[in-house]
Order: structure tokens, then sequence, then C-alpha cells
């Protein structure tokens, strides 16, 4: 077949149809109308000889060929993008760009206002807008919608870039009221009274079940590793909210120790030590192939990491 009588706004349609699996969805990404995107399907399902897509009880679901083309196409497309953009160098001081970055209460409260500083220094009209992970799906930031997330990431997708920004530990934010201080050992902490603090990932978030440890993060894994659970009176998905309420003389909340330290001169608040080993974790950044050569991309990444290394 000759290439140059193959219409490739079809491969742009098979990407979108690949990923939504559903036609309605695809025109709506792509801006066209169903009928047309209907339209689209039957001539790729022509041009490839396949059904590529067969309704059933699931859905739209895709055939043996599809998925061989999927990756194909997908990195075709990607090679395209590269291709068509532009190549000026980004001008930081006249520059107006909006960076979108998805970031997570923790790294909102101890990465961002450094970034901030930063990036007023240099880049005067440029704008953050920073969004919640409840905000954001992995698709918003594989299509380049949002510039990176900022995150602990457990997992994800193969094609996303992602760098260390860096490690931390944890830390017990307390009243200084609170009798604790005077035998903070992990019998008196068991027996105390704790605020919960959500690792808050991708997507819309649901309740918490007490009893699920596995659910509840690494304060929680540790204690049970040891044999351990502690007793705790309030889930929230706010890191701040966490050390607000740890001003109540009967509460210890057990946070990452960058976020606690933004209390260690607090008069209300005492910041100590864990009378536990918790593993450390990783914040990290994570962003789309499509933005990795964007030169605005790479100085945004490369303040971050200034910050980070400061």
């Amino acid at each position: 077949m000759n290439i140059a009588r193959v219409d490739l706004n079809l491969m742009v349609y098979l990407d979108v149809l690949l990923r939504e699996r559903n036609v309605t969805r695809a025109a709506e990404q792509l801006g066209i109308t169903q009928p047309a995107m209907s339209n689209g399907l039957r001539r790729l399902r022509e041009l490839f000889n396949d059904p590529l897509l067969i309704r059933t009880s699931e859905g739209m679901t895709p055939t043996e060929r599809a998925l061989e083309l999927q990756p194909l196409i997908r990195e075709a497309l990607l090679a395209m993008e590269k291709t068509i953009q532009p190549k000026e160098k980004f001008d930081p001081e006249i520059s107006q760009r909006v960076f979108r970055i998805m970031a997570s209460d923790y790294a909102e409260s101890t990465l961002i206002p450094l970034v901030l500083k930063q990036v007023r220094s240099l880049a005067p009209s440029v704008t953050l807008d920073v969004l919640t992970p409840s905000d954001v799906s992995f698709h918003d930031v594989e299509q380049g919608w949002v510039d990176m997330a900022i995150n602990r990431f457990d997992s994800l997708p193969q094609s996303f870039y992602q760098s260390r920004i860096w490690q931390d530990d944890f830390s017990c934010v307390v009243s200084r009221e609170n009798p604790i201080l005077n035998n903070f050992t992990l019998d008196s902490y068991l027996q105390s009274q704790h605020i919960w603090a959500s690792k808050t990932g991708m997507g819309v978030g649901v309740g918490v079940n007490p009893e699920d440890v596995q659910r509840l993060g690494w304060v929680d894994e540790a204690l049970a590793a040891v044999g351990k659970k502690r007793k705790i009176s309030v889930f929230t998905r706010h890191y701040q909210v966490a050390m607000l309420l740890s001003a109540q003389n009967d509460l210890i909340a057990t946070l990452p120790s960058r976020l606690a330290d933004i209390e260690r001169f607090s008069t209300k608040l005492a910041v100590v030590r864990p009378p536990f080993d918790i593993p450390s974790f990783d914040l990290s950044m994570a962003w789309s192939p499509l933005l990795h050569h964007d030169s605005a991309h790479q100085w945004l990444r490369q303040i971050i990491k200034s910050v980070a290394e400061e």
C-alpha cells in the first residue's frame, strides 16, 4: 500500500479510539462529531482489513491486531509531535506561559513555595496553576494537558518520564502541652490517639477502612511489621489540617519530616522523632513524553531540581 494514499488523520483517530475504547468519548477528545468518528472507524477497518474494535458485554474490545497496532501508532505520533515542536528557545524573562502542576498536599506545602519564589524571580510573567491529585488523571498528564505530576508514585504508565526530587522520612507533631513529651516511647505512642493523613494518589479518593492496614500507608505498615497498631481518631486528606489538629493536646500527627519542619519553631507544637522505624520515601516528578523536549518544560524541571538540591 502506498502511504501517500492513506489519510494520516486516521492514525490519530485510531490512537484515541484504542485509548478511549468508546466512539463518543473519542469524538469528544478530537472535537469532532460522533458520526465523523464512526466513519473514521469504518475507514480504519477497511484500511487494516480488521474490525479493530468489537462491541462486547464489557464495551468496545480491541482485537489482537488492534493491540499490536496501538504501541506502533503511539510511537509514530510521538515522533511526529517531536518533529513539529517549535525550535524557539524559551525566554523566561518575557514568557507568559501557564504551567499546570499536579501536586500532592505534601508537595504543595514543602516544594511549591520554593519553586514559586524562584519562578517569580526569573520569570515574572509566568503563572503556576497548582492542581490537586483528585483534579487530574494520568490521561491528562499523558496528553500534556497537565505539565507535571509531583507526588509519591507506587506506579506510573511506562511512557512517562520521571525524576526523583528528594527523599524524606517521618516525624511526629504534638502539642507542647501534650504530657507524652515527658515520656515519648512506643508504649506511650500506642496509648495515644492519632491523626491519619493520606498518601493521595491520582483520581478521586474513597473512604478509608481503619482495619485495612495495607491501605493505610507507611506508618501503619511499619507498626504492623512489629505487631502493633495505633488508635486513629480522625482521617484527613490534608497534611496541613493534620498539623492544625495536632494542636489538641491529646493527639499525635505522624507526618513527613520536611512538612513537620514547618512547625519546628512553633510555640504551640513540638516536632519529635517517632519511637519506631518508618521507611523513607521518594517525592518524584513525572511528565509526558510529549513535553520532554519542550524548552519551557525543560526550564521548569531544572528549576525544580535546583530548588530540591538547595
